[in-house]
Order: structure tokens, then sequence, then C-alpha cells
């Protein structure tokens, strides 16, 4: 198990066995903090305690000085031992006081028992597998199917992956693409006694969606947001490595570097290019990087690269993917292996929290709508001379009055246009198609879908790819946009403070304005993170590692044989029907 996720940690490796052979706990190392012997894991704490962790407890600094007011003394500089001496001082509360992701098992000698958690937004993955009173857990599946749990994929979930591109299941976080190994869902923790062997699963974090401020003033958001934003960069600046950041060129990477140089922080900046792509945003990226100064690194992933590296992206993802972004992404950690930096900071996170895509403005459209305000509050005249071209139609007015019956509608035409996916074979649709997985947000206002978005469904998803991609390179990524008090305070701001006179992320606009370029801070086009993954499509060796793939499909059932008699259909990275690319992806779970 250890030696299949050697990747994770190149850097050391430990081995611990109960004397009565009860547990057995491994860890492979990534030395980030306390580089020396002190910190090698598993890792023993008053004699009772054993724990192995992945990720980072960023304000480690201040609970190790309260825990040590409260008598607890420690032999190394790590936070992994602060996690041991918050568990032990206030049990399983020790959660609330974490800022960090992290996945982590605490093994009580004394108790026989097992105390395992994972981070509020899930950016650190925990697997686990639990038959005949035995629990194995591992952070990649990989180290699993090692220790010889068998893989089976999960149809259920395939089928709705293929016809709406759900790699989740929103109504039950706990499922993956396989069959009896499951996830610990974000927010979660894991209690295991041997005495009683049950997995007993309890979510510690939510935000409350209702509780809003509508009474504080600009000048203090914007003052708190800076504050909480600018404490988030510090944290995640702590490091005894160097550390890079990944630098899009769009608001939230140039937001994060920002702060970070107002740090003080010795950073080097990592690049995706795609020249002559209408969405290349590296003309951005140079001027933010000129602009501090700072060696600046590009990387240009392209068809051939990946054709090259498919299976070792396939190997290191170990579940389907929804674009070719993914694979831009690999080439950027890549980028920061080759050049020795070991941590790298990211904008991920904004997006959701701050409503940064087109999408969102029609779920606040319908809130002002069902309050009266829409026109008298300039919003749609404002997008329209920013140059959106998202409209607001009879559809959006029935949904803002009646969202169960819009909730309805669309989960029955997500339905109907799975079941008429005329590639798949009617034996797959029969059997597979029982449990429709499309979940609308539960409450029909810009701060309900923001809330499905970073907590139910889709944010989870881009750490998964994030954390995979990272750690194929044994790199690590941060994410300051997801210290959880920050994303706290903007839940509770309302959505005026998310979108303002046709601007999204309009907080973050207004604290960054004196500290980036303007056409940087007041960028009006959104661009995801896009390779130009259509012409990639239309490769010679892609197409035909996508026949093949096909083929896999129909020899499992999947597709119909017909399927193999039509041409690719190449799209871009984000287009709603982009059945060739799941279906490349999708492959990768018969092999």
């Amino acid at each position: 198990m250890n030696h299949a996720i050697a990747h994770r940690g190149p850097d050391g490796e430990g081995v611990w066995e109960d004397t009565n052979g009860t547990a057995l706990l491994g860890h492979r190392r990534l030395s980030i903090i306390d580089l020396s012997e002190a910190g090698s894991q598993p890792m023993h704490y008053l004699d009772r305690y054993v724990t192995v962790h992945n990720g980072e407890i960023y304000n480690y600094i201040e609970l190790r000085a309260e825990l040590e007011k409260n008598n607890y003394h420690f032999t190394s500089r790590t936070d992994t031992e602060v996690i041991a001496a918050a568990f032990d001082f206030w049990g399983e509360d020790c959660l609330h006081h974490f800022d960090g992701m992290f996945a982590f098992a605490v093994w009580d000698r004394q108790e026989k028992s097992l105390f395992a958690a994972r981070d509020r937004f899930g950016e650190k993955p925990f697997y686990y597998y639990f038959q005949d009173d035995r629990l194995y857990f591992a952070s990649e599946m990989k180290a699993l199917f090692a220790a010889g749990v068998p893989r089976k994929p999960n149809l259920k979930l395939l089928f709705n992956f293929i016809t709406i591109g759900y790699t989740d299941n929103p109504e039950k976080p706990e499922e993956t693409f396989f069959e009896e190994i499951f996830k610990l869902p974000a927010a979660s923790f894991l209690y295991y006694q041997t005495q009683n062997p049950v997995c007993e699963i309890i979510k510690y974090w939510d935000i409350d969606t209702d509780k809003q401020n509508k009474k504080i003033t600009d000048a203090d958001a914007i003052e708190k947001f800076t504050a909480l934003f600018r404490q988030s960069v510090q944290r995640r600046l702590r490091s005894d490595v160097a550390i890079g950041t990944s630098l899009s060129g769009g608001l939230d990477s140039s937001s994060v570097l920002a702060m970070a140089m107002e740090e003080g922080a010795a950073i080097a900046a990592f690049t995706a290019v795609f020249s002559g792509y209408d969405k290349d945003e590296s003309a951005y990226a140079s001027a933010m990087s000129g602009h501090y100064k700072l060696p600046h690194f590009t990387t240009e992933p392209d068809a051939a690269g990946l054709v090259r590296d498919w299976s070792k992206l396939c190997h290191h993802q170990e579940e389907p993917f929804g674009s070719a972004s993914i694979y831009a992404q690999y080439k950027v950690y890549e980028k920061a292996a080759a050049e020795g930096t070991k941590v790298l900071l990211d904008g991920q996170g904004a997006d959701e929290t701050l409503a940064g895509y087109t999408k969102y403005y029609k779920w606040y459209w319908q809130e002002l709508f069902r309050m009266r305000k829409l026109t008298r509050s300039g919003e749609l005249k404002a997008a329209r001379e920013l140059g959106l071209k998202e409209t607001f139609n009879y559809k959006n007015m029935i949904a803002a009055y009646f969202p169960d019956f819009a909730t309805i509608v669309m989960e029955r035409q997500y339905l109907i246009r799975a079941l008429k996916q005329e590639d798949l074979s009617r034996d797959f649709i029969r059997f597979q198609s029982r449990e429709a997985y499309y979940t609308a947000p539960s409450h029909f206002n810009l701060n309900g879908v923001l809330y499905f978005n970073t907590v139910t469904h889709g944010l989870e998803e881009l750490l998964r790819y994030a954390d995979r991609n990272a750690m194929a390179f044994g790199r690590e990524v941060r994410l300051p946009f997801l210290s959880h008090e920050l994303v706290e305070f903007i839940f509770s701001l309302p959505p005026n403070f998310k979108i303002r006179k046709g601007w999204s992320k309009w907080i973050l606009r207004e604290s960054m304005k004196e500290k980036l370029p303007e056409n940087i801070c007041w960028r009006k086009d959104k661009l995801g993170f896009e390779p130009p993954q259509k012409s990639w499509m239309e490769n010679k060796q892609i197409q035909e590692m996508i026949m093949q793939s096909r083929k896999t499909l129909v020899d499992q059932g999947v597709l119909k044989p017909s399927v193999m008699e039509k041409p690719v259909a190449a799209q871009d990275a984000h287009e709603a029907d982009n059945f060739d690319w799941r279906y490349l992806t999708a492959a990768v779970l018969f092999k």
C-alpha cells in the first residue's frame, strides 16, 4: 500500500504495527514543515496515540502555543504532533480549531479505537473499504487495490458521468466510481472501535446560508474580507521549503500573488501557455509576474504531450475526469517539480464562493425578480454594458416564483436527455438509469447555489483533480480562498457583495483594486482554465485513443456497437455534451 502511493510522499516512509496486530499504519512522507527525522510518521504521542496525516494544519503555531499553556509538550515543530495533542485535549472538537487541509487518522492504543477526519472542503482525500470487521483506508484507491480490495466499476455513477458529466453523487457524497470503496465526505470524521466494529461517520461542519448580516457597510465588509484573506495567505506561506504560485493571469490567482507579495514572500510563478489559442491568458500572467519581477516559468501542453502522458495522467487521477483542463494543470505541477518548487498557492475556490461563473447571474437576477427589485437594481442593464451574454426570460421568471416546480422540470429534463443518449446500449440504460444523480440547489437564490457548488457538488471535483495532479509530482497545493473563516464570512454577506453593477466577485475586486493592475482587477472576460481541447481531439492519435475507448465500452456493454461507425465529435472543454471525451476517460475504469 505504501509503495502504491510513493509519489505522494517521496521523502520517506514508515510503518507501525500494534503489538497485538490490531492496527497497522503506513505513511509516505512529503516533508514541508520540520524536515528533520522528528517529523517522521507514523508519529507517536504520549505513548498512547499513533498518527498518520496528509496535509497541513496552517494555524498549528497558534494551536501549539495554546496547548503548551495547558501543559502539553512537543518534541518536533510539526503540525502532525499538534493534531495528536489537540485530539487528546479537545477530543473530536479539535476539528473546530483547525484551519487547514487534511486527512488524518489517530489510533488510540489505550481505547483500541481509530479517529479519522477530513477537512471542511475535501481538499485532501480519504478512501476506505470496510468488510468483515476489517477497515482499510488510504489517500488513493490504488493503495486499496494493492491490499487486495476488489476493483469493480460503479456502473450507476458511470451512467451519470457519461450522460450529465457528474463525477460524484450529490445525495451520497461517499460514493466513488468503484463498488464498495467509499470516500469519507468532506467536513466529516470517522470513528471505529474494535470492540464494536462499525464505522460511525459524523459531519462536523456546515455553512448556515440563512445567517446574513444585512446591516454591514461596504467599508466594513471590505475591511474584514481583506483582513481574513490576508490572514489566510499568511498562514499558507508557512513552509520550510520553496513556495511558488499557479498563475493564470485571472483575478483569483493574481489576487493570491499580490497578497503574498505584500507579505514579503519569495515565490516563483508557474503558468500554462496555449500559443495562438483565443483563450490563452499568458499575457496577463506575464504582466503580473513582470509587475513583481518574479521568476516566471511556463509550460505549453499540447496534443502530442497528452498522448505521451495519457497513461500516467489516468493512473494518478484514478477516476474519470471531465475535460483536458486537468492535463494542463498536471503539466503546471510537473514544471514546478522540475524547478524544485515544492509548495504552490492556487486561486481555486473563489469562483464557487464569490459567484465567479457567468451561470450565477441568473440565480441572482431571479432572486431580485422575486423581490421585485430586478428592474430598479439596474443589474440587467449593467451586465449588458459589460458585454455579458446571459439573458433573463420567462423561464427565469417562472423559476423565480415557483422554484419547486422548476426543480422538478430541471430534473426531468436531465433524465430525459440521459435516456435519449443514443450511444448507450439499451441494457445499460435499463439497469443503470433507475437512480438519476442530477440534483438542484435546495435554495433558489444566489447564496443557495453558491452553497451547493461549494459544499455539495462542484468544488470537491476540482479539488480532487488538483490534489492528484500535484501529488503525482510530490507537490503540495494550498488554497487561500478556502480558509473556512473567510468562506463563512463570505456566506454571511448579502448577495450584492458578490455581484454588483454587473461585476462578479465584487468584494474581491474592491479589496484588491489598489493592489492589482486595473486591467486585471476589472477584467470583463471570465475564462475558465481551458486548453484548446477541441483542436487536441482532432489529433489523429487522440482520435484513435477515443475509438479504442469506445470499443472498450462496447465490449463492457455500455455503448452500442454502432458507435464505432460514428466520427469523433471534437468539442471544447466545457461543452455540455462532450461525450467522446467522457468515453475516453470512462474507459480507464475497465483497465
